[in-house]
């Protein structure tokens, strides 16, 4: 009998229980971005890709006397710097050139895939 038996509608959470690394279809791959996870495509020809979904954020503005994080100089110079940031969740890419790429959109190819994993 298998030590670690796949469980209907459990299939998404197998590797993290079994220390099995499934393939994932785009739903499960989005699923598992937003449980805070890095994906990528084992189709990929670039290695070391992976996308990530960033979470909403919230910044006060350049000229707040808070201290921790606000909006840097270089967002303030387009923003104002009197103006809050409140950006929106986004997927972001980390290229094979090691670059980061904000705003990363699935093609329709990455969208019918099912080569899908979590990496670390």
């Amino acid at each position: 009998m298998d030590a670690c038996p796949r469980l209907e509608g459990q299939g998404l959470w197998h590797y993290i229980f079994c220390g099995v690394n499934e393939m994932l279809n785009f739903g499960q791959a989005i699923e598992e971005m937003k449980a805070g996870k890095k994906v990528a495509r084992q189709g990929w020809n670039g290695k070391g890709m992976w996308i990530v979904l960033m979470p909403p954020l919230s910044l006060p503005p350049f000229s707040s006397q808070v201290e921790g994080a606000k909006v840097n100089d270089r967002t303030a110079k387009h923003l104002g710097v009197d103006t809050p940031l409140e950006s929106q969740a986004y997927f972001a890419m980390w290229t094979a050139t090691k670059q980061w790429q904000p705003g990363w959109l699935a093609s329709q190819a990455d969208m019918l895939a099912e080569d899908w994993e979590v990496v670390q």
